[in-house]
């Protein structure tokens, strides 16, 4: 009995060692057949996914989460283009007004600018992917045939170069001045140091900070916006693009435009919060503003730059703090300049100054008006029992 079951299991055991091999033989190579079919599908439809791709960024069509708006749209909310909120070189800004009731602003595109179709993909592609809330919100866009446009959240404030140039305005305070330059050097902080790759906006000026009912700043319009691509690039080499008076010299000179092209021109928006002049003074020649302010800077008498609506209601260390911050950020070399980061820290600094000081003169006033209120102004009583008595 036992050598029949060894047997048997001898048989067995040999029929097992021929089974195994064949199997493997069989099974093995249609393994790999399908892992090659497998790959070769993955190929082509990943292959059709970039044709699709190239093609679309060829028609330059915008393919995103906000949402596209058809002209015919674009003409209700403006109730036919009526309110005309600003111009520039390659289009016009209107009012408007979203279904919800929101209010907006939308950019419509001149159809005469060839330069500006460039610009309104450039606009809308990057405002696709940054958010921030010292920068514009973008609500959709309209890509229509011929008709582009661009529909932002609406900035009831207008903008600071209004503010400051417009003298049938009321005069921002230096407090409100130094908030809003915060405001908008965290925003380009934020587009410097926060976004991957780095975006340099290239047009930082007055006319492009937009202000709300609440006087918050955010930056708008990133037209002549580019990005850093590669974190090694030290710059870009590209054409001169921008706005006489805050363009970089270096960047003038060179056509190397990097992060401290922004630095600079938001140099001279700070000086222009600071004189109330605007980036180039006009008279019998032209001047620009750092040649203004350097020979009274040399003296020390800052009071002759400071905007004289301003009158005598700031901190002088915080207005003295953002003059030095405002020149550092102005030399002709580039690697001379800070980073917005160091940027937004030493106003921040200025803001705490001038809200130490509000926050001081408020207890002196208080302080003088109980004292005021303390003294007795009834009249003395002069018959009384310590008195001299009459005659």
């Amino acid at each position: 009995m036992e050598i029949r079951i060894f047997v048997r299991w001898i048989h067995a055991k040999g029929r097992r060692s021929i089974v195994i091999p064949v199997v493997a033989a069989v099974v093995t190579p249609l393994v790999i057949l399908l892992a090659l079919l497998a790959v070769w599908i993955y190929r082509r439809k990943k292959g059709a996914k970039l044709d699709v791709k190239s093609q679309e960024e060829k028609e330059g069509d915008l393919k995103s989460d906000n949402r596209p708006f058809t002209y015919t749209e674009i003409v209700n909310m403006t109730d036919n283009f009526h309110k005309v909120l600003g111009k520039g070189a390659v289009g016009t800004v209107y009012h408007g007004n979203l279904f919800d009731g929101r209010q907006v602003a939308v950019k419509m595109l001149s159809l005469s600018s060839a330069q500006g179709t460039k610009q309104f993909r450039t606009e809308a592609q990057l405002l696709m992917r940054v958010h921030h809330r010292n920068l514009a919100s973008f609500l959709g866009y309209c890509n229509d045939g011929t008709n582009l446009g661009i529909i932002y959240e609406y900035m009831a404030g207008g903008n600071l170069e209004q503010y400051l140039q417009d003298r049938s305005k009321e005069a921002l305070s230096w407090k409100e001045r130094i908030h809003i330059a915060v405001d908008a050097a965290q925003g380009l902080e934020y587009l410097h140091c926060g976004c991957k790759p780095p975006i340099i906006h290239r047009d930082v000026k007055t006319a492009n900070i937009l202000l709300d009912e609440k006087m918050q700043a955010k930056i708008a319009d990133f037209g002549l916006s580019i990005y850093v691509l590669h974190e090694n690039e030290s710059h870009v080499s590209t054409a001169i693009a921008g706005t006489v008076g805050y363009l970089d010299p270096e960047y003038y000179m060179s056509n190397r435009l990097t992060e401290k092209s922004d630095v600079y021109s938001f140099g001279i928006v700070l000086l222009e919060l600071i004189t109330g002049q605007r980036a180039v003074i006009k008279g019998r020649e032209n001047t620009h503003i750092v040649q203004w302010v350097c020979p009274f800077l040399e003296r020390g008498d800052i009071r002759s730059i400071i905007d004289p609506r301003l009158g005598v209601n700031f901190d002088t260390n915080s207005i003295w703090k953002a003059v030095e911050t405002a020149m550092v950020c102005v030399p002709n070399i580039s690697i001379k300049r800070p980073t917005m980061s160091h940027v937004v820290t030493e106003l921040k600094e200025c803001l705490e100054m001038e809200i130490a000081s509000d926050q001081q003169t408020w207890r002196t006033e208080s302080l003088m008006s109980k004292s005021m209120n303390s003294i007795d102004m009834s009249p003395m009583d002069l018959e009384t029992e310590e008195g001299p008595q009459p005659r």
